[in-house]
């Protein structure tokens, strides 16, 4: 059964800083590429960063760089996203995906069911 928990979301004040956390369990975790994307309300759900399951390059939304990193630990089954420098528009539920493309073209797809971040005073 596959799952991915996130956790470590929360309310914090703007400036601060939050390290969510999403553990995989049921597949090959260190062959699939992660990302975190977040949803605030009213909003589509966008990407925030993602990093690939071989090399771990990194890539990450204009909003968000040079303040959250995105990194993995394949022995851990654990994809980690740090966030310094917190703003209010940084509020929103974070979900985390993980996929991957096999080697027959079939794409497999999964979430978490996400953890709420709130920047607020």
């Amino acid at each position: 059964q596959v799952q991915l928990v996130e956790s470590g979301g929360g309310l914090v004040q703007p400036g601060g800083s939050l390290r969510l956390s999403c553990a995989a369990s049921g597949f090959i975790f260190s062959r699939y590429a992660m990302s975190w994307y977040r949803q605030a309300p009213g909003k589509e759900r966008e990407l925030v960063a993602s990093i690939t399951s071989i090399g771990g390059r990194t890539n990450y939304a204009d909003s968000v760089k040079g303040r959250f990193t995105i990194s993995r630990d394949n022995a851990k089954n654990t994809v980690y996203l740090q966030m310094n420098n917190l703003k209010p528009e940084d509020t929103a539920v974070y979900y985390c995906n993980a996929r991957w493309r096999s080697s027959g073209g079939y794409d497999y797809d999964y979430w978490g069911q996400g953890t709420q971040v709130t920047v607020s005073s």
